[in-house]
């Protein structure tokens, strides 16, 4: 039968140490996604005696143990796990998510919708700070996204082949993921989370908090925007009571650049806006304490959180408007007046400030 009707879905999860986590996620794994899958394979990346222990007693006939000689890192433990699949689609857990529900069906049913879909992304405690309901749905119900979350995703193997799998160079983790992201994004390949699915992910199981867990993600993030200069981009975008559909056609042409460069937008409306473009497209009242807040207070210890440009509709609240002008040139940050054009038609955009 074909992949379509039949999905054949693997599971992998990468392990390096922490034992009782490992052995959580793994137990909720076949509790909840048995009926759903066909094997996991479990990578072991040269972890301690205890952990070796306990996977190497794993009562379960569907898990495949693989120890690795030498630590790896996240990335290389990944590629070498799905190589052993044969499936139509892998999903990868990291070993300190657990799993409550199966969450399988209606992400698979969305591939099968979505033929240019790669990735799903179910939704859980990762997405507690966003609002999945001001988001379009996209068919097949998911949401948007250009940025993959690692700890836990299901793809199509043939993607991942495809561009590559995980790059070895980004070493013991962080930021691989997101560097994969934008290698099936420039691919022209979708990527998504599933807000009707759950999944919990506790966050630093294996590195936990320490000096190694911040010198490793700083380093990989230095990897990551020196490849990607433009991901730094924020945008500020200020509006009055205008839609989205009101966009002109280049300007949402532009905002969907800037997203799949892996950029950000920050829409500031009179009212709280219910058909945001994607998940990176967050959205706040407009009033002069959020602007204040975003142009002085954001990225102040992360360059790259910063707001790089500011981008005005001519819908936009004056005091805002001349407000939101003098702390941008104040801080040096680019700055746009788009004037006229409908959502059929072009606008101009007239460079205020440089």
């Amino acid at each position: 039968m074909s992949e379509m009707a039949v999905p054949s879905v693997d599971v992998v999860i990468p392990v390096y140490n922490a034992p009782v986590l490992t052995r959580r996620c793994i137990d909720s794994v076949v509790s909840c996604l048995g009926k759903s899958i066909a094997h996991i394979y479990i990578q072991d990346d040269a972890s301690g005696i205890e952990t070796r222990e306990m996977l190497d007693n794993l009562p379960y006939e569907s898990v495949h143990v693989h120890h690795s000689q030498k630590n790896q890192g996240f990335g290389t433990s990944v590629n070498e796990a799905i190589g052993r699949s044969d499936a139509s689609y892998v999903l990868v857990l990291n070993s300190d998510t657990e799993v409550s529900e199966d969450f399988l069906p209606p992400m698979c049913a969305a591939f099968v919708v979505d033929s240019k879909l790669a990735v799903m992304i179910p939704a859980g405690n990762g997405y507690a700070d966003y609002n999945l309901n001001q988001h379009i749905r996209q068919p097949g119900g998911y949401i948007l996204t250009h940025r993959l979350a690692g700890y836990a995703f299901l793809i199509r193997r043939s993607v991942f082949q495809e561009v590559g799998g995980f790059d070895p160079a980004f070493g013991r983790g962080y930021y691989e993921d997101i560097d994969l992201g934008r290698r099936i994004d420039q691919k022209n390949w979708r990527m998504g989370v599933h807000p009707d699915t759950l999944i919990y992910h506790k966050g630093g199981g294996s590195f936990g908090r320490s000096w190694a867990y911040r010198a490793l993600k700083r380093r990989s993030r230095t990897l990551y925007f020196s490849r990607y200069p433009n991901a730094q981009r924020n945008i500020l975008l200020l509006t009055g009571s205008c839609l989205l559909a009101d966009f002109p056609s280049n300007l949402l042409n532009a905002v969907e650049n800037v997203f799949r460069e892996g950029g950000g937008v920050h829409w500031l409306t009179s009212e709280p806006s219910t058909h945001l473009f994607c998940l990176h497209m967050l959205n706040s009242s407009a009033n002069l304490s959020v602007t204040v807040r975003l142009m002085l207070l954001r990225g102040w210890l992360r360059l790259d959180k910063r707001i790089s440009d500011i981008w005005i509709l001519p819908d936009a609240p004056r005091l805002l408007r001349a407000s939101l002008v003098l702390l941008g040139r104040a801080r040096g940050v680019k700055i746009l007046l788009w004037e006229g054009g409908s959502a059929t038609q072009n606008g101009t955009a007239k460079l205020l400030s440089k």
